[in-house]
Formats: structure tokens, sequence, C-alpha cells
């Protein structure tokens, strides 16, 4: 018998939305459409749709613990992201488990949404930054995370820039802060830091208000194109070109903010 062949794998740490636009859903499909197979460990489940989110349920930080112990128990993974961990028993519980697992992870800070609404409370904020945010081997927050992470105010590239250099000094091997949610010229520019050199990520900025799950799809992105062997940088720049892609075949469905298409190349000849 032919031995299987080795493939390679994901895991994302994140929320479920029941809108299918966000979180795990998105990072699974991101994760596929990379030849990535997707393995979750489930944080909260939200009852949510285009026009927003109406309910919140946390899993027990055991819970979220045993699944992370089942996967990687079992399956070799080669990348990990982290989205809405949602609160500090489980940020801890998180951090804790990633301590004694060599895998490159991607945290995505899931702290404050792009249009300043802040999502995880001032306790849970300061265990991500202790204890999560310096295992990150890239961390993405978007302006407001970095405004909050930096202490800086942020509207100029040089904001963007002076920011990622002050957040490295919290532990990640590298930053890519995101301009998604600025205005022109700034919009589809992120600013990348790695502790040696600055380097300016730009792509157009495309003209859609259905750019729901962005970050979740950027961050999982990243970690597929980590799991597929790139280095860093250059999983950086692909999964941005992804998300712009995507962005430019976002899904007009639901009466309120839809979602990116992950599957773009299926999407291309449709209406």
């Amino acid at each position: 018998m032919t031995p299987p062949i080795p493939w390679p794998t994901a895991l994302t740490i994140a929320g479920s939305d029941s809108g299918g636009g966000a979180g795990i859903q998105a990072d699974l499909r991101t994760f596929a459409f990379h030849r990535v197979h997707g393995t979750s460990a489930l944080t909260c489940v939200t009852a949510q749709n285009t026009l927003g989110v109406t309910r919140v349920d946390a899993l027990a930080p055991e819970a979220v613990v045993a699944q992370l112990d089942a996967i990687t128990s079992d399956i070799a993974v080669q990348a990990i992201k982290t989205g809405m961990l949602l609160n500090q028993d489980i940020i801890q519980a998180v951090a804790t488990s990633l301590e004694q697992r060599p895998t490159p992870v991607v945290v995505d800070p899931v702290m404050v949404s792009r249009t300043g609404a802040q999502l995880i409370d001032d306790n849970a904020i300061a265990i991500l930054i202790r204890t999560l945010i310096p295992q990150a081997h890239i961390l993405t927050p978007n302006r407001h995370e970095a405004q909050l992470l930096s202490g800086l105010d942020i509207s100029t590239l040089a904001d963007m820039e002076a920011a990622a250099r002050r957040i490295h000094q919290l532990g990640p091997q590298a930053v890519l802060v995101k301009g998604g949610g600025m205005g022109e010229p700034l919009r589809g520019t992120d600013v990348w830091f790695d502790g040696h050199e600055v380097m300016v990520l730009a792509t157009e900025a495309v003209d859609t208000r259905h750019t729901h799950g962005t970050g979740c799809t950027l961050s999982a992105a990243i970690a597929a194109n980590l799991a597929l062997g790139k280095a860093p940088l250059t999983a950086a720049k692909d999964g941005k070109d992804y998300v712009t892609r995507a962005l430019n075949h976002a899904l007009a469905i639901g009466q309120g903010q839809g979602p990116v298409g992950h599957f773009f190349p299926l999407l291309v000849d449709q209406p």
C-alpha cells in the first residue's frame, strides 16, 4: 500500500461566526483555498449575520485546551493562528498551552474592531499583551489595536511605522500594522517590521462595503502560507495579495456587510 502523502496542516483557534463571514468559518475556507488542511479549536459561539452580533457564548477554557490537545497529539500542525479568544481565562489557557509547542503562531489580537469598538475588556487585553503577544511569530493588529498597543495616535504612514517599531518591543518576532480601516491614501497599505527593517506593503484599495472577515482571512492566509513553508515576510505579502483578490469578489449577501469571496476563482464568471 502506498503511504499517505504528508499534507500541510494549520490550526485556527477562534470563535464561530454563524453568518459564515469571519471567525472559524472564514479561516477554514482560507486554509482550503491554499490547499492546507484546516483544524480548529473553538473558543466561543456567536449568533450573528451581516447586520451584527446578537449573542456570544464562551466555551470553558478547559474545553478549548482539550481541543488543542486532541489535535496536536495526533496531527502534525505546521502553523497556528489565533483569532477571537474573548476573555482573560481563555487567553491565559491558550497562551499556556502554546508555550509548550514550537509551531509558528500568527496572532490576530481581535481586541478592537476596525471601527474602533473594543471587543474584550481591559483585563483580557492586559493578559493578551503579557502572555500571548510575546509568543507571536507574526502579530497583525489593525489601526485601533496598534494605537492601543503602541500608545500612539496613528494617522500617517510615519505613525504606522513608529507604532510597528514600538509594538515589536512587546515581544512578537514580526508586526504587520494593517491600514485597512484608514482613509486615503493609506487604505490598502500595511507596515511590516521584524526588528531589522520596516517595509511598506501596499496594494490597490478595493471599493466595497462588503469587507466582513478581512482580518480573520488575512491572519489565516498568512498561517496557511507559513504551513506551506514560506518565509514570514513572503507569507505576509502573499496573504495580503489573497485578501485583496478576495475583496475584489466580495459577496453582496444579506442586508448588511457581506464577506470577502474566499473562493474567488469560482466567482469570476458569476454576476
